[in-house]
């Protein structure tokens, strides 16, 4: 997902261009890492590259991931290093995230300089190990793996609220960060972008309930750090066995951190619900395995639940106002901006015909008949 802002222009601008030449050049003089093969992974606003290594007998490690983050983003070197720790962090503690690699000057990342045709830009560098695994997108997404990643997101937000010590965990106070679920009334800011009368008139009715039902209570909510991008790309999946004609998978991989800020629980399990229903068959049953999951560790108040139904209605806003914008500005990159637009709207309107009541009442049948199941 895009770390779009009120200076989103800057930030499509500023994405780096480099060449796998540059890659590999780069991944030497920085990392003394010989490449014997790159290509280009996708990437929203930064620059990613997979990289195969030459084993040299000192490394069992021989593929990795060079993130290199557009020059707005890199203008804020101290989060990108906050996120940074909390990878290695959330690793040391069992859940499969990319570690950094360390520079030959021993840091976790590198401030580069790095020329794009006559203008030069500051850039962070930053070498990660590369985990293996398939996206949720890609695979059918059963019960249990809806129920698991639910739980993982609460592993996630528990972990980094009890046991993660940095010296400045006010840096994921990110003001008016626009992928931050209380910033929803910004996307007034962008909804020029949509073109069709009856979806901005959607959207509007999606920011105005924000403002009356949620934004009210959010003093009641309980706080914490959220990924706050848990989509059906950002988690991968490896298969561990086949029984009964099914496939068995486990959680193999958390990728993508540039959306952590501070938040709230019930803001974590709502981005992770919305994400979940993208590519569902059965999409308002998804919410309620992935509900079961979450609240499997960590149990959502009433006025947290009572929040949930018009919180996953924002991140659908969000995504969809903001891939709009996004293409906007850069069109070439329109295919991968538009991935969740392509079932998105149906499934807003989808929840809004629905309706609150209807949906919950699905919500915590699944998750009952789920639970029971299971017991």
């Amino acid at each position: 997902m895009s770390s779009e802002n009120e200076s989103g222009n800057s930030v499509v601008a500023s994405k780096p261009c480099l060449s796998e030449s540059q890659v590999i050049r780069l991944a030497e003089s920085l990392f003394n890492l010989k490449a014997s093969g790159v290509k280009p992974l996708p990437s929203y606003d930064d620059q990613n590259f997979y990289i195969r290594a030459e084993n040299d007998g000192t490394c069992d490690c021989t593929e990795y991931v060079m993130k290199i983050t557009n020059g707005e983003d890199s203008k804020n070197v101290e989060l990108i290093e906050a996120q940074t720790h909390v990878m290695m962090f959330l690793s040391n503690v069992g859940i499969p995230t990319p570690r950094p690699v360390f520079t030959n000057t021993g840091k976790i990342l590198s401030y580069e300089a790095i020329g794009n045709g006559s203008a030069t830009q500051k850039h962070v560098v930053r070498l990660l190990t590369y985990l293996p695994g398939t996206p949720v997108a890609k695979i059918v997404a059963t019960p249990d793996i809806l129920f698991n990643i639910g739980r993982m997101a609460a592993v996630i937000d528990e972990s980094l609220n009890k046991e993660f010590h940095f010296s400045n965990k006010k840096i994921f106070d990110r003001g008016d960060f626009i992928w931050n679920l209380s910033n929803t009334p910004l996307l007034r800011n962008y909804v020029h972008a949509i073109k069709e009368e009856r979806l901005r008139d959607l959207i509007e009715g999606v920011i105005k309930q924000y403002e009356t039902s949620v934004a009210p209570n959010l003093k009641n909510f309980r706080k914490c750090i959220n990924h706050g991008d848990l989509n059906d790309y950002n988690i991968l999946m490896q298969k561990t066995s086949t029984s009964v004609g099914r496939d068995q998978y486990n959680v193999s991989g958390v990728l993508d951190f540039s959306d952590m800020s501070e938040g709230y629980y019930v803001f974590e399990v709502a981005i992770t619900i919305m994400y979940m229903m993208i590519e569902s068959s059965d999409a308002i049953c998804a919410g309620g395995y992935v509900l079961a999951g979450f609240e499997s560790v960590i149990e959502l108040t009433k006025e947290e639940r009572d929040a949930l139904f018009t919180l996953v209605c924002c991140r659908f806003a969000q995504s969809l106002v903001m891939a709009r914008h996004s293409v906007l500005l850069c069109p070439q990159n329109e295919e991968y901006l538009m991935i969740t637009a392509k079932t998105g709207w149906k499934h807003l309107v989808t929840l809004t015909e629905t309706g609150k009541e209807a949906v919950e009442k699905v919500w915590s049948e699944t998750a009952r008949s789920y639970n029971s199941e299971a017991h």
